[in-house]
C-alpha cells in the first residue's frame, strides 16, 4: 500500500510539472508574440506592421530574455524525464486490465485476485486435460494389446486344446 502511494506520489508529482511545462510555454508564446519587434527577413516580404517602442524589448534585452526561456523549459522538460524514468515498469496488460476496468475502485483487489485465481485454475485445468489426453492413449495402446494377444490366442487353436486337455 505504501509503495502504491509513493507511486500516485511521483505521478501527481508528473501531473504537476507537465502542468507547470504547459504554462511555462504558454507564457513563452505569449511573451514571443507580444514582445517582439517586426523586423523585416526578405526584401521580398515588406513589413506592413510596426509597434510602439514601449511595446516591444530591445534586442539585447529580448534574446537575454529568450535564453532564460529556454532554460526554463529544458531545466522543466529535464525534471519530467527524471520522474518519468523513476516511476516503475508497467504491470503487464492483464494486470493493468483488472487494476482500470473495475468499479467501485473497493472491488479491484478482489476482482484482481479473482482473475489471478481463474489464471491458475485454467494452467491447472490445462495440465489437467494434458495428463488425460495421456492417460486415453495409455488404454487405447493397453487395449490394442490385450485385443492383439486374444486374436493370437484364438486363432491358434493348439493353444488352448493344450491348456484344456
Amino acid at each position: 500500500m505504501l509503495q502504491e502511494l509513493s507511486h500516485m506520489d511521483r505521478i501527481t508529482q508528473l501531473q504537476d510539472e507537465i502542468q507547470q511545462l504547459l504554462t511555462i510555454m504558454s507564457s513563452t508564446i505569449a511573451y514571443l508574440t507580444s514582445r517582439a519587434n517586426f523586423i523585416q527577413i526578405s526584401a521580398e516580404v515588406p513589413v506592413t506592421k510596426s509597434r510602439n517602442p514601449d511595446k516591444y524589448d530591445q534586442s539585447d534585452v529580448f534574446e537575454a530574455n529568450k535564453r532564460e526561456l529556454v532554460t526554463d523549459l529544458i531545466v522543466k522538460a529535464k525534471q519530467i524525464d527524471y520522474l518519468i524514468q523513476s516511476l516503475p515498469e508497467p504491470d503487464p496488460e492483464e494486470k493493468q486490465v483488472c487494476f482500470f476496468r473495475f468499479r467501485p475502485v473497493s472491488w479491484r483487489p478482489f476482482i484482481c485476485r479473482k482473475v489471478e485465481r481463474l489464471q491458475a485454475l485454467e494452467e491447472e485445468m490445462a495440465q489437467a486435460n494434458a495428463e488425460y489426453v495421456q492417460a486415453v492413449n495409455r488404454a487405447k495402446s493397453l487395449h490394442a494389446q490385450i485385443c492383439e494377444v486374444l486374436r493370437t490366442m484364438l486363432d491358434e487353436p493348439d493353444i488352448v486344446r493344450d491348456e484344456a486337455g
